[in-house]
C-alpha cells in the first residue's frame, strides 16, 4: 500500500554554496564530475508525491560555474529519487548543456527498447537503482527485477548503479556478480564508518571489485562519515578500494547535495574535491581516476 504524505511533511533541502572554492590541486584535462543532479526547474517538472525530501531548483547554468571552477569539462547527471521514473529533466539538462554530459537514469519496469534506444542516443549509459532514499521497498534487493533490468539494457553496454548499504548484503557479490553487466555503488559503499572496513559487505564489495564486475565512485563522504570535514575516517575505505582496483574508480561532487538532514552551511564543493588529496595522494592515479577511468565507463570519445 502506497502512503501519501502532504508537501508540507516532506522536509526541504538546503541549497547548495553558491561560491565554489578553486581546489587545491590542478585537475587533469577531460577530468570529469561523475555524480550530480539536476533539480527543476519545478515549475517545469514537478517531484513525484512518493518523494522523501524536496530540493530547491538546481539548474544546468549554475552546475557548469561549478564544474568550470573545479576545472572538468565533463559531466554525468545521476536521475534523482524525487523523480522516480520520469527522466525528463536530466534529459533536458543534458541537452542544455551540450557535449561532454553522460546520464543515468531510472528505467521503468514497462520501458520499451524504444525508449531505451532514444536515452542512448541523449547520452544515457547506465540505469539506476535505489533502495535507500524510497518509502517502500527500503534495503531489499529486488534480484528478479534486477536480472530483467540487466538483460534489457546488455545490449547497449550499459551499467546498473546502484544507491545501497552495502553492508546490509554480506553476500554482494554472490548475488551480483554473475549479471551480464557491471555494478556501480555510489558513496564509497555507503557504509557507515564506524562499521569500519572488515564488515562482510564492503568486504564484498572488495571481492566483486577484484574479480573486474564492479565500479565505485568516492562521492557523499559526509554521508558516511561521523568526523567533519576532511572526514579522516574515511580514508581507511577509499584506500582500500583504490587498492583493490585503481582503473575502476570514479569521483563525483554529489552537487547539489540532496539530503534532508542538512546543518547549514552545506559543504563547499572546492573543499569537497581535496578529499582527493586524502583518498589518492598520488597525482598520476588521481588523473586516471578523474579523467581515464569515466572515459571507459561512459563511454567518452
Amino acid at each position: 500500500m502506497t502512503t501519501t504524505v502532504s508537501d508540507k511533511d516532506i522536509p526541504v533541502c538546503a541549497p547548495p554554496d553558491p561560491h565554489p572554492a578553486t581546489p587545491k590541486f590542478k585537475f587533469p584535462p577531460l577530468a570529469c564530475d561523475c555524480h550530480a543532479h539536476i533539480c527543476g526547474p519545478q515549475d517545469v517538472y514537478k517531484y513525484i508525491p512518493e518523494r522523501i525530501y524536496s530540493p530547491p531548483d538546481a539548474l544546468i547554468p549554475d552546475y557548469k560555474r561549478l564544474l568550470a571552477a573545479l576545472g572538468c569539462t565533463r559531466a554525468v547527471l545521476v536521475q534523482p529519487s524525487f523523480y522516480g521514473t520520469d527522466n525528463s529533466a536530466m534529459l533536458a539538462a543534458m541537452k542544455d548543456a551540450g557535449e561532454g554530459f553522460r546520464g543515468v537514469a531510472v528505467i521503468a519496469d514497462t520501458g520499451t527498447t524504444r525508449e531505451l534506444e532514444a536515452m542512448h542516443a541523449a547520452g544515457i549509459r547506465g540505469a539506476r537503482l535505489n533502495i535507500v532514499d524510497v518509502r517502500e521497498g527500503k534495503g531489499q534487493l529486488p534480484m528478479e527485477r534486477i536480472t530483467r533490468l540487466a538483460d534489457r539494457i546488455k545490449p547497449f553496454g550499459w551499467h546498473i548503479e546502484f544507491l545501497m548499504h552495502v553492508d546490509e548484503f554480506p553476500d554482494l557479490d554472490t548475488m551480483l556478480g554473475k549479471l551480464p553487466v557491471d555494478v556501480v555503488f555510489g558513496h564509497l559503499g555507503y557504509v557507515k564508518t564506524e562499521k569500519g572496513t572488515a564488515t562482510p559487505g564492503f568486504l564484498a564489495l572488495l571481492r566483486l571489485l577484484r574479480d573486474g564486475r564492479a565500479w565505485v565512485k568516492f562521492t557523499g563522504a559526509y554521508r558516511i562519515s561521523s568526523q567533519t570535514l576532511p572526514h579522516p575516517d574515511t580514508n581507511g575505505f577509499a584506500h582500500a578500494l583504490t587498492a583493490m582496483a585503481p582503473d575502476r574508480i570514479v569521483w563525483g561532487t554529489d552537487w547539489p547535495h540532496v539530503m534532508t538532514k542538512w546543518t547549514i552551511p552545506v559543504p563547499n564543493d572546492g573543499a569537497i574535491a581535496d578529499l582527493l588529496l586524502h583518498w589518492i595522494p598520488d597525482a598520476a592515479l588521481r588523473a586516471r581516476v578523474l579523467a581515464d577511468n569515466p572515459a571507459k565507463l561512459y563511454g567518452f570519445r
